[in-house]
């Protein structure tokens, strides 16, 4: 537990040298968003898009490592974390799969976890002339002490290095 919140608090002092994309924030909630265009076609983006452990930082795990993720990327389906001595996590839950076009996930990330909020993760794929445009939108609303306004950098800091991790998964860098 507090090695994930060093490792937000890391993130909140990455946030300010990353490209912001807070699109709104309030105590109440706040909206991030990314997006990137990768070097390869839809269906070969979504192939790696389901499997976290390929792309996911490790530093944002609770177990440490990134190869003890998984994505059931079906409704219903659990992006879930398997910990030491049987225990796990369950950091979101699948509501919408189209493979090669969208998916999104319900759920809180990371430290969100023990509060009152909850959130939309969209990964939303779009396919032009063999390039692929994913834009990665996450959601967030309800209640945390002190107004989730404050944690929009930090948790945009986190996207983006999982965004990027995505980028470099897919192109083989």
């Amino acid at each position: 537990m507090r090695k994930m919140i060093a490792a937000w608090a890391l993130a909140l002092l990455a946030a300010s040298a990353a490209r912001a994309e807070v699109v709104d924030a309030q105590p109440n909630g706040f909206e991030i968003k990314h997006e990137v265009v990768l070097n390869a076609p839809a269906a070969a983006v979504w192939g790696v898009l389901v499997q976290p452990s390929k792309w996911w930082s490790p530093a944002h795990t609770w177990s440490g490592s990134a190869s003890n993720l998984s994505l059931a990327a079906a409704s219903g389906g659990c992006f879930c974390e398997r910990l030491p001595n049987g225990g796990s996590v369950l950091h979101m839950t699948t509501v919408n799969a189209a493979p090669g076009q969208k998916l999104v996930l319900s759920g809180a990330l990371g430290p969100l976890q023990t509060s009152g909020a909850t959130g939309a993760l969209t990964f939303a794929l779009v396919e032009k002339d063999g390039k692929t445009t994913v834009t990665v939108t996450y959601d967030v609303g309800g209640y945390l002490k002190g107004g989730l306004d404050k944690w929009a950098g930090p948790v945009d800091g986190v996207i983006g290095q999982q965004v990027a991790g995505l980028k470099a998964a897919v192109e083989g860098k």
